[in-house]
C-alpha cells in the first residue's frame, strides 16, 4: 500500500513540475475589477506588455467592473490556480469591502495569493483657500474651535479618503460632518468652489488648483513627501503618526489560491522586474504613485498589517454598503 502511494505522490509531483516548466503556454489574463480607463486599467496594461515580453506571451486585461470590484475578484478567487487567471486591482476589494459588506463572495485568505505590490497611491489633505489654516496645527486648531460645525468630502461612502477623514474628525474629537461625493472630479469642484472645506484626495487631479491657489495642501499620506510637493510634510512629519495614516491605497496583482509553488515565484520575479522598469515608473507616476513591487510574502504581511485597521476605520466611520 506504500508503495502505490509514494508512486502517486511522485506522479503528482512530476506532473507539477512539469506544469510549471512549460509555463507559460498560452495567454495570460488579467481581470481588472475596475472599468477601462482607470488607474487599475492602465497599470495592468503596462504591466501586462512588460511581463509578456519577459515571458514572451501574450497578457489580455479583461475590465469585470460591477458591485464594487467584487464581481471581478469573485472570478480570481474561483478560477483554475494554473498561473492564467490573476488580479490587478485597487485595494478596495481586496482590503476594505470584506468589512463593509455583511456577505461578500470571498476570502481573501482563503481563496487569494499575493504576487506582488504594485504601487501605493498618495493622499493629500487639503482645504479651501478661505480656510485660516497653512500646516497641519492651524488647521487642528481651526477645527477645534469650530467643532460640530466642519464638513469635509470624500469621493464616495468607504472610500480611504473617507475613512481617514472620518477617523481623524473621530479620534481627534472634532465632530465633523461628511460629504460623499460620486467621485473625485465632483468633489474638487465642491473644494475648489467651497462649499466643502476640506477633504483627502489623490495628488494628480488637485496639482493645477494647489498651483493656482484655490486649494492648500497641509499634509500628505505617504512615506515621503511627493516630488511635486517638497515642502508639503507627511502626515507623520506633521504630527500624525497613528497607524490610520498610514498609505492604504495601493493596487496589487493576486491569484487563486493553491497554485503551483514554481508558478507563483515566477509571476512574481516577473512582475517585479517589470515594475521596475522605466515604462512601469513612468506609468505609476504618472497617477502620482510610488512603484513598490514587494515581495509575495512583503505583500501578505502589509495586507495582514492594515486589514485589522481597516476594519476598525469601518466601524468608526459607520461605512456599511448592502
Amino acid at each position: 500500500m506504500i508503495k502505490p502511494l509514494l508512486l502517486l505522490t511522485a506522479a503528482l509531483a512530476c506532473g507539477t513540475l512539469q506544469a510549471a516548466e512549460s509555463f507559460p503556454s498560452r495567454p495570460i489574463t488579467l481581470v481588472v475589477p475596475q472599468p477601462a480607463g482607470g488607474a487599475a486599467d492602465a497599470l495592468a496594461r503596462t504591466l501586462g506588455e512588460e511581463m509578456g515580453r519577459r515571458l514572451g506571451t501574450t497578457f489580455i486585461v479583461e475590465n469585470r467592473p460591477g458591485a464594487s470590484g467584487m464581481l471581478g475578484t469573485n472570478a480570481v478567487a474561483r478560477a483554475k490556480p494554473d498561473g492564467y487567471s490573476l488580479l490587478v486591482t485597487n485595494s478596495t476589494p481586496v482590503l476594505t469591502l470584506p468589512y463593509m459588506f455583511d456577505k461578500v463572495p470571498y476570502d481573501v485568505n482563503r481563496d487569494l495569493r499575493f504576487i506582488t505590490q504594485i504601487s501605493s497611491g498618495q493622499l493629500v489633505l487639503v482645504v479651501n483657500h478661505e480656510i485660516p489654516a497653512r500646516n497641519m496645527k492651524e488647521f487642528m486648531d481651526w477645527a477645534a474651535r469650530n467643532r460640530g460645525k466642519v464638513n469635509y468630502g470624500s469621493f464616495g461612502v468607504g472610500t480611504s479618503g473617507h475613512l481617514v477623514a472620518s477617523y481623524l474628525s473621530h479620534s481627534r474629537g472634532l465632530d465633523m460632518t461628511h460629504v460623499p461625493f460620486k467621485g473625485e472630479v465632483p468633489l474638487i469642484q465642491e473644494l475648489v468652489g467651497g462649499r466643502v472645506s476640506w477633504g483627502f484626495t489623490t495628488l494628480g487631479p488637485v496639482v493645477p488648483h494647489l498651483q493656482t491657489g484655490r486649494l492648500r495642501a497641509l499634509a500628505v499620506i505617504a512615506d515621503q513627501r511627493p516630488k511635486e510637493l517638497p515642502n508639503v510634510p507627511t502626515m507623520a512629519e506633521a504630527g500624525m503618526k497613528d497607524t490610520e495614516f498610514k498609505p492604504m491605497g495601493w493596487f496589487a496583482m493576486l491569484a487563486p489560491a493553491g497554485m503551483p509553488e514554481a508558478v507563483s515565484r515566477l509571476l512574481e520575479k516577473e512582475a517585479r522586474a517589470a515594475i521596475a522598469t522605466p515604462e512601469m515608473q513612468a506609468r505609476i507616476q504618472a497617477y502620482g504613485m510610488d512603484a513598490i513591487g514587494n515581495s509575495a510574502e512583503d505583500a501578505r504581511k502589509e495586507y495582514e498589517l492594515l486589514a485589522p485597521v481597516v476594519e476598525r476605520m469601518v466601524k468608526t466611520s459607520g461605512a456599511k454598503l448592502e
